[in-house]
C-alpha cells in the first residue's frame, strides 16, 4: 500500500461512518455517527476538510443530491467510499490488530 493510502485516526473514522451510513452518508449524519461512537464532539469543519482530503487521495468520491427548502434552496453534498479506502480501511485494521496482540496491559483487564 502506497504511504498516501495511509489513513490517520480521524480519517479512519470518517471512513468508518461512511461506509456506515451508505447512501446517506454527508456532513451532519457522518458527525453524528462519530460523537455517538467517540463520546466526544466532532467540529462539523473537521468533517469537511477531511471529507475533502480523503477525497483527493481517491478513498472517498461525491456527488450532490437534490437542493431542499429547509435548507435554504442548497443541496447536500453526499460520499461514498470507494474500493480504494475500503482497502485503506481493512490495512488499518489489520495493522491496529497486530499492534494490540500481545500488548500486556489489554489481556487479562489489568490496567
Amino acid at each position: 500500500m502506497a504511504k498516501r493510502d495511509v489513513v490517520g485516526g480521524f480519517e479512519l473514522q470518517v471512513l468508518l461512518a461512511v461506509m456506515r451510513l451508505g447512501d446517506d452518508a454527508y456532513g451532519v449524519p457522518i458527525s453524528d455517527t462519530i460523537e455517538k461512537a467517540s463520546g466526544r464532539e466532532v467540529a462539523a469543519g473537521s468533517i469537511y476538510i477531511t471529507l475533502d482530503r480523503l477525497e483527493s487521495k481517491g478513498l472517498v468520491t461525491s456527488r450532490m443530491g437534490e437542493s431542499t427548502p429547509e435548507r435554504g434552496g442548497r443541496a447536500k453534498t453526499y460520499y461514498q467510499i470507494t474500493g480504494k479506502g475500503v482497502r485503506a480501511v481493512r490495512h488499518a485494521q489489520r495493522t491496529l490488530v497486530r499492534l494490540w496482540r500481545g500488548v500486556p496491559h489489554l489481556e487479562g483487564g489489568r490496567a
